[in-house]
């Protein structure tokens, strides 16, 4: 006699297999358009990184490009800015952390945490007030940085919050030297 722990599979248990089989298929088939539709279009990839030609840049000048739809800053710092920047001591800032996306969050917003080593004169910066989202206008201001004409916050040469209501110092962006002559934000 045979056991019944030994059978031989029957047609029923074929059918229940197929079954389950074509339900797993088909309720993946409708699943999908709706996980796919939470995907990034293309429009949006197409802003996660942008490449800036500084080679044209001289010193003293900004060119402000635009990355997730925000406005960012690459700016060829002058010697006397940089000088500038470096002389502010952490205890003058309102912000002592870096808000830079490329290091640690605590790192202290000294300016060789704001700038990228070895290239300290060309800084790179999102444009956004950290108080209320304004754009600031650039080279202006107390401290010859960017100055928030709205509500009066006033930034240094470094994107640091000085004077002002603004809370945070301005974001510095994940961002990478191609060459000399090209940068890659995002």
């Amino acid at each position: 006699m045979a056991s019944s722990a030994t059978a031989e599979p029957t047609r029923r248990d074929f059918l229940y297999i197929a079954t389950g089989a074509v339900g797993a298929v088909g309720l993946a088939a409708t699943v999908w358009p709706f996980i796919n539709q939470m995907n990034p279009d293309a429009s949006a990839l197409a802003l996660a990184t942008s490449e800036v030609d500084i080679g044209s840049i001289q010193a003293g000048e900004s060119v402000t490009v635009k990355w997730r739809g925000k406005p960012v800053v690459v700016r060829n710092r002058t010697e006397q800015e940089i000088a500038d920047a470096k002389a502010a001591a952490l205890s003058e800032l309102k912000d002592p952390i870096a808000r830079n996306a490329n290091l640690p969050a605590d790192a202290p917003a000294t300016d060789a945490n704001r700038a990228a080593e070895g290239k300290e004169n060309w800084f790179v910066m999102v444009n956004v007030c950290t108080h209320l989202g304004c754009i600031p206008l650039g080279q202006e201001g107390e401290y010859h940085g960017w100055f928030c004409p709205c509500h009066g916050s006033v930034y240094d040469t470094a994107g640091r919050i000085r004077k002002g209501p603004a809370p945070e110092n301005m974001a510095i962006p994940v961002y990478s030297f191609l060459s000399d002559t090209k940068i890659r934000i995002g």
